[in-house]
């Protein structure tokens, strides 16, 4: 496949997957669809890993990407190095959300155990006893409903698409070095037009 026409399929999945990372931050905010004091908000939501890291910083070389296979092609080898420099910048945002991800994932939720105050009932929790896979903890949250399963729900889907989002650009990085340092597939087929040109005029 030409370099141009991937990195255009690349850079138009990555639109929808930056679009769903922005929307899930915003409702990690929004716990069950409750408002919150910002005190009572898990301190990892204002890492803005899925507005930041899997949002912005994907949309922008999401852009420079179908830039790059403008046509189906690559247009110039500048665009495809640029969208190089960019995908690293991707790649770096899609890994920022993993990893904040996996640790909300970990630590869990801040939450009411019932007296009013809000604290994080499983942090300091070992592996085997992790809440993610003793459900019967759950309960100890009282405040916000469902705060839980609302938690794991959003900073799972978050890991998955910073996940995705990272291989993508990763794969844009390869795809683009190609493109920089082979030419353009559209310098090629100029060069075949012009041969069939030629060998038709010296044709009788």
């Amino acid at each position: 496949m030409c370099t141009g026409k991937c990195s255009k399929c690349i850079g138009i999945t990555l639109f929808p997957l930056a679009a769903c990372a922005i929307v899930c931050n915003i409702l990690l905010y929004f716990p069950n669809g409750q408002v919150l004091q910002l005190s009572e908000i898990t301190d990892l939501v204002w890492f803005f890993h899925g507005i930041l890291g899997a949002g912005i910083l994907v949309i922008l070389p999401a852009f420079m990407m179908l830039g790059a296979g403008g046509a189906g092609c690559c247009a110039n080898r500048c665009g495809m190095l640029l969208s190089v420099v960019l995908a690293v910048l991707g790649f770096a945002g899609g890994t920022y959300c993993v990893v904040i991800s996996s640790l909300g994932l970990m630590g869990g939720p801040l939450c009411d155990t019932g007296d009013g105050e809000y604290l994080y009932p499983f942090r300091n929790n070992t592996l085997e006893g992790n809440y993610l896979f003793n459900q019967t903890t759950w309960s100890i949250c009282k405040e916000p409903e469902n705060i839980i399963l609302w938690n794991i729900i959003l900073f799972s889907i978050l890991l998955a698409i910073g996940a995705i989002e990272a291989i993508l650009c990763f794969i844009q990085v390869v795809n683009g070095l190609a493109g920089f340092i082979c030419g353009t597939c559209m310098r090629k087929r100029k060069a075949l037009i012009m041969v069939h040109e030629q060998r038709d005029q010296h044709s009788p």
